[in-house]
C-alpha cells in the first residue's frame, strides 16, 4: 500500500522531498544546528547510523522511541529491544493496561533517559519540525528526555519552516496515513507539530544525518 502511495505523489514533490540533499547543502544545516545547540553526526547509511546510535547510548540507560521507519529500517529498535544492553521502555509500555494503567504508562515514557526517534524536516536554518496524531513522542523531544538522538535521512532538509510544513502536508503524511492504514487498520493525522528551533541543554539534541533516503 505504502508503495502504491508512493507512484502516487506527483513526481515534482518526490523530486523536492525525497531526493537525498547535496553535500553543500548538508554541511550548511549541519552548522545551522549546532549554532542552535543541536549536535550533528553524519553517516553513510542505516547500518552505520545503527551503530553510532547504539554507540551514543549509555549501557543500562532507559530508552524509548516512537513510531519510527527511520528507526525500524536501520534496525534500531530490533537491537535496543533485544540486545539486552537497555531497557526498553515500550515493551514494558505495551505490555500495561492501557484502561487500569494510563498514568503509568504515561508516566513511564514522557521522560526517559534516551528518547530516540526522526522528525520530518530540518530546515537549513537549524529548526526540526516534528507531525504527529497522538503526540506521544513530542514532550521527550521538547524537554522531557534526558537525550534525544534522531535519525534523519537528508532529503529531509528543506529551507525554512514554510517548506518544512508543505513537505509534511504534502509528502510526509500520505505516505505515513498509507503506513498507518497498512499496519494497523486506522487512519494517520497531522494533529499536533512541535518545532525546536533551539535546544538550551548543552548536548541534549543529537542529529544524526543519513546520505540515503530513510523514512519519510
Amino acid at each position: 500500500m505504502i508503495r502504491e502511495v508512493e507512484s502516487s505523489v506527483d513526481p515534482s514533490i518526490n523530486r523536492q522531498f525525497g531526493t537525498v540533499g547535496d553535500d553543500s547543502r548538508v554541511r550548511r544545516t549541519a552548522r545551522a544546528l549546532e549554532a542552535n545547540g543541536i549536535g550533528v553526526l553524519r553517516v553513510a547509511d542505516a547500518a552505520e547510523a545503527r551503530r553510532i546510535v547504539l554507540d551514543l547510548i549509555p549501557v543500562g540507560s532507559e530508552v524509548s522511541y516512537g513510531a519510527s521507519q527511520s528507526l525500524e529500517v536501520a534496525g534500531i529498535i530490533d537491537e535496543v529491544e533485544k540486545s539486552g544492553r537497555y531497557v526498553a521502555l515500550r515493551p514494558r509500555a505495551r505490555s500495561m493496561d492501557r484502561k487500569t494503567q494510563a498514568g503509568e504508562i504515561r508516566r513511564l515514557t514522557a521522560a526517559p533517559d534516551v528518547m530516540l526517534g526522526s522528525v520530518h524536516a530540518v530546515t537549513e536554518t537549524g529548526a526540526l519540525i516534528t507531525a504527529s496524531m497522538g503526540g506521544s513522542q513530542l514532550g521527550p523531544y521538547a524537554s522531557g528526555a534526558g537525550r534525544v538522538i534522531l535519525v534523519v535521512g537528508t532529503q529531509k532538509i528543506v529551507a525554512d519552516l514554510e517548506e518544512g510544513l508543505r513537505r509534511i502536508s504534502d509528502y510526509a503524511f500520505p505516505l505515513e496515513d498509507a503506513r498507518a492504514q497498512a499496519a494497523y487498520g486506522i487512519r494517520s493525522a497531522v494533529n499536533k507539530v512541535l518545532i525546536i528551533n533551539r535546544e538550551v541543554v548543552p548536548g541534549r539534541i543529537t542529529v544524526v544525518f543519513v546520505d540515503e533516503v530513510l523514512g519519510f
